[in-house]
């Protein structure tokens, strides 16, 4: 990693951490003998957050038949870890809730993030996957490294924004050009740095090049169909004409097939919209 983007990433640490209850509740899960109740009692301590979870996890997207009225139920219900994926899913978006639209259209961003997220979990249960939460999470988040650059670096990102709507190329491919780095390094780093699982890491990571993950390449893979699908449905998150290209083997890394596009497109179409009413208005663009 470049020194331009160690000290990019200090200041984006410094600047945008995540809620404390947040980082308490992934440091818990990733404790051995981490107790549901453990979990619960730190959300509790988040009357907001709380409020947040319980929409969501009540809301259409999830579609459980009973209301879940409690932190304790829901984590019965969905599960200790996945409730802390969304914990982190909902966290993220609130610490980089304030930034502008003045390079991008924030709301347009969220929701290439949020198809993106949905794709990948439907993806993941295509193929059996455990905690296909996860997947919808790193899905949400893959393209956080752009919110770093938009915020620490903006004169930069317009930049690479100009160059990639003028030369057609991929956003990433522009950013290497302007920065010698692109927003998947930045992300991953920021992950890092948040003591994030290797899970999020590798797809952040490699989401435009899943074959060159050492670790994680089925999720690494998984997220970059489930980013192309998106693209090709919702558009690019940053507005930019050239979509990210399809990499060779990707589907197959997966076991799956292209002929799952048309299905799987019809899918996400009927459940973003539940998606986005349950988590997208706590999302305010400045």
């Amino acid at each position: 990693m470049s020194s331009e983007t160690k000290q990019l990433i200090g200041t984006a640490v410094e600047l945008t951490s995540l809620p404390a209850v947040v980082m308490q509740a992934v440091q818990l899960l990733n404790q051995p003998g981490t107790s549901a109740s453990d979990i619960g009692n730190v959300i509790a301590q988040d009357p907001a957050l709380t409020a947040r979870l319980l929409k969501i996890v009540n809301s259409a997207f999830y579609g459980f038949p009973s209301r879940i009225e409690t932190i304790s139920r829901a984590i019965t219900i969905v599960g200790t870890r996945e409730l802390t994926d969304l914990i982190l899913g909902t966290g993220t978006i609130q610490a980089f809730e304030k930034i502008p639209n003045n390079l991008v259209n924030m709301q347009k961003f969220w929701e290439h993030s949020l198809y993106t997220g949905v794709v990948a979990r439907i993806l993941a249960r295509r193929i059996h996957a455990p905690n296909t939460e996860r997947y919808f999470v790193m899905g949400l988040l893959h393209d956080i490294g752009s919110l770093v650059l938009y915020r620490h670096q903006p004169d930069g990102a317009r930049q690479a924004l100009e160059l990639a709507t003028q030369e057609s190329l991929p956003l990433h491919i522009a950013e290497q050009q302007v920065f010698a780095f692109d927003h998947c390094d930045v992300g991953a780093e920021l992950m890092r740095a948040w003591n994030l699982p290797e899970s999020f890491v590798a797809t952040t990571l490699h989401h435009h090049r899943p074959s060159a993950a050492e670790t994680c390449g089925l999720e690494a893979a998984l997220v970059h169909l489930a980013d192309v699908i998106s693209g090709t449905a919702q558009g690019t998150a940053h507005g930019t004409s050239q979509a990210s290209p399809l990499e060779a083997g990707a589907w197959e890394l997966t076991g799956l097939s292209v002929d799952m596009v048309e299905p799987v497109m019809s899918a996400a179409d009927r459940q973003f919209d539940d998606a986005r009413a349950a988590i997208l208005p706590h999302f305010k663009v400045a």
